[in-house]
């Protein structure tokens, strides 16, 4: 394995999750030439641990289905919401999935995907952080430093096209100032952490000791509360808990303060505390994120692409994050191929690609933040692709967006595409969906 970053390369993707390796694999699958700089040594912490049935598809396409598969991660036939006292149930078999959704551990599933990209021919560099990207030029130069050794170490590789999958930090929106904040009247943050030997919620609405998983296939556990939403996620060994809560009711609380307010929480909260009751806080597992939803006016130009989130991220409230990510790889990934191919029509495949993810960013946040945060909702792109959808995938997230009280401008979107009303009739099927009660 070469240990010194090359000079140059076809393609640099920044950023080694779940965007940046399906890219690097989708391109290097293809006979390019792919180098990937991660600033951090992988496995390495991550949040967004549940996914939905779609991403088997995307898994499908780079070849790593089965790797997952082996890895035995945990199945979940569905999710319960607990919305304004309404609770509600959705299981993925209703609509045609024959594979479940997962619960993962992020830095295992993160690690696999990587080094799964390694053995299809990326030249992969841990502790190696990109400081910035010179687009003056036709093929762009990114200027990095290698922190392997004791003394860091700066350097710099040219190439023809940029894949921005850095995460949160969204280096090149920050770098070119696109980056934009998704703003409303009430703006949000996130915390969460782990415990040990919680109870969960199983398909069959009860809730279940942690050793009963064998037995018992979970559910996605989400519920409002007074300031927000939060999750409950069982994992193998232990479980994800997380509150979406408003920014004014953490302004100026320290780390500890944070600390007090999530424990507090989660013994009060009904269900939750049931959930809870036996369980143990795993120490130093809180994290924060402030600048919670955002979002890149542009994210693909001749030489450079923006995916995963740095791109955007969007309330994770119906489990979007993995997906988008593999998502956006396919695409940017398919218009880099083309652009290559004939250099003439980069610009048009850059655009093409702008257009299908920011169709896809607008969906997820037209139906995860509704009238909290329409600003960046592309309106007619999100209607085109409710038309362009298979019928039983719309129908899962319209169900959705039942859910909760956050998605009016989803479904107004959705009765402007004139596909609201062709499934009237399983919306009142879906009433089945309506639990009377759970048995906590």
């Amino acid at each position: 394995m070469q240990t010194t970053v090359p000079e140059k390369c076809t393609v640099l993707v920044i950023g080694g999750g779940p965007a940046g390796s399906s890219a690097a694999t989708h391109l290097a699958k293809q006979g390019v030439d792919v180098v990937l700089l991660e600033r951090a040594e992988f496995p390495r912490n991550q949040v967004g641990e549940s996914l939905i049935p779609h991403f088997w598809k995307f898994t499908d396409q780079l070849g790593v289905s089965e790797k997952i598969k082996q890895q035995g991660f945990i199945s979940k036939a569905g999710g319960i919401t607990v919305w304004n006292n309404k609770i509600h149930q959705i299981l993925f078999s209703d609509y045609g999935y024959t594979r479940p959704g997962l619960h993962i551990e992020r830095d295992v599933f993160d690690h696999l995907l990587l080094d799964f990209s390694v053995e299809q021919g990326v030249q992969v560099f841990n502790q190696v952080v990109v400081k910035k990207v010179d687009l003056s030029t036709a093929e762009p130069e990114v200027y990095y430093t290698d922190t392997r050794d004791t003394t860091n170490r700066d350097g710099k590789i040219q190439c023809r096209y940029v894949i921005d999958a850095s995460g949160h930090s969204s280096l090149l929106a920050h770098q070119l100032d696109t980056r934009q904040t998704i703003s409303s009247e009430i703006n949000f943050l996130s915390l969460w952490g782990y415990f040990k030997n919680s109870r969960f919620v199983g398909v069959d609405r009860q809730s279940h000791a942690n050793d009963e998983l064998d037995k018992m296939a979970p559910v996605t556990f989400v519920m409002s509360h007074e300031d927000g939403w939060l999750w409950h996620i069982i994992l193998r060994e232990k479980t994800s808990v997380g509150m979406i809560v408003h920014t004014d009711k953490l302004t100026g609380m320290n780390k500890a303060q944070r600390e007090v307010f999530f424990k507090q929480s989660c013994a009060q909260i009904p269900y939750l505390k049931d959930l809870l009751r036996e369980a143990e806080f795993i120490e130093n597992s809180l994290q924060y994120r402030p600048d919670y939803s955002y979002y890149a006016s542009e994210t693909c130009r001749e030489n450079y692409y923006c995916i995963g989130d740095a791109a955007g991220f969007v309330d994770p409230i119906f489990s979007h994050g993995v997906q988008n990510a593999f998502y956006n790889a396919a695409v940017a990934t398919m218009a880099i191929m083309g652009s290559l191919k004939n250099t003439s029509k980069s610009a048009r495949y850059a655009a093409l690609c702008e257009n299908r993810m920011q169709q896809f960013y607008s969906f997820s946040r037209a139906l995860s933040l509704g009238d909290f945060g329409c600003n960046g909702v592309h309106r007619d792109l999100v209607k085109s692709l409710m038309n362009a959808m298979p019928p039983l995938e719309l129908e899962l997230m319209l169900v959705a967006s039942e859910m909760t009280n956050r998605s009016e401008n989803f479904k107004q979107l959705a009765r402007e595409a004139g596909v609201w009303e062709q499934f009237s009739e399983q919306f009142e099927q879906q009433k089945r969906g309506v639990i009377e009660e759970l048995n906590f």
